[in-house]
């Protein structure tokens, strides 16, 4: 139930949250989105040696005309050491989200210090991420991803994500998955898995505690989509740490205040 000290559209997001475990909204600054992808098709363009011109998206779209496998991720590398060289890059990233992620996560964030890319060329099964939660590998359960499509997503060219009620049950019972690989693991558990619609110019928004992954992108066009983590500074952290892994980014003046304070040398409460 949620608390009526929310407004209402804050409740009908922060409802909708709890039940799918997550949300797709529309950027809420489509300005910072476009020069996100406006720098990554450039930044893509200069490392392949390609003319410009035409959308960004058009280009980023058709990238496997210019690269195949045997390059991917070198050229990711340069493109994502490329945006996080950029200053505007992160505060862009958050822009963003950044209503909804004050009311879904808090308003007082710590942010993953640098974002992450993936791209996925068509027919292409070297860039998989097999089925997981993030909390398996050292990401607190008060994390949020922010996933960010540079171009349409949708069916395999998108990512799936397992829903709550299906996701508690399948995780109640992991252990009998123990000794099977994660491919034979997505199999048995693959009818309860949606694949999300993301056109461009959206955001997803979700838990870490939901299962999730990609598979081979069978459409004609490549994925190109960037995540990043969030979380409320004050929760609790498990192995990535404020500092190795997040920093904050949008402390309170009171809790400034609070954190530089110090009780006087030889005060008596009594």
């Amino acid at each position: 139930m949620i608390s009526s000290f929310e407004n209402p559209s804050e409740a009908s997001l922060c409802q909708a949250f709890l039940e799918h475990g997550h949300v797709i909204l529309p950027a809420e600054s489509r300005d910072a989105l476009d020069a996100i992808q406006s720098r990554t098709a450039e930044l893509a363009a200069d490392y392949l040696g390609v003319t410009g011109g035409g959308p960004a998206k058009n280009f980023l779209d058709e990238i496997a005309t210019h690269v195949g496998t045997d390059r991917l991720n070198a050229l990711r590398l340069v493109v994502i050491q490329g945006l996080n060289a950029e200053p505007w890059i992160r505060p862009s990233y958050f822009a963003l989200a950044r209503s909804a992620l004050e009311t879904v996560v808090g308003n007082e964030l710590a942010m993953q210090l640098r974002i992450n890319l993936s791209i996925q060329l068509p027919n292409d099964n070297s860039s998989l991420l097999p089925i997981h939660a993030d909390v398996w590998s050292g990401d607190s359960p008060y994390e949020v991803v922010l996933w960010v499509p540079l171009v349409d997503c949708f069916d395999t060219k998108s990512m799936f994500l397992m829903p709550p009620t299906a996701n508690r049950e399948v995780q109640a019972r992991l252990s009998e998955f123990q000794g099977i690989s994660s491919e034979d693991l997505f199999l048995s558990v693959a009818d309860k898995v949606s694949f999300l619609d993301i056109p461009y110019g959206n955001i997803l928004l979700f838990s870490q505690i939901q299962m999730h992954g990609n598979r081979v992108n069978e459409e004609t066009n490549s994925r190109w989509s960037m995540n990043c983590r969030f979380k409320s500074v004050f929760s609790p952290y498990t192995d990535k740490k404020l500092g190795e892994f997040f920093e904050p980014i949008n402390l309170r003046p009171a809790t400034r205040i609070a954190m530089e304070y110090r009780i006087p040398d030889g005060f008596d409460a009594s």
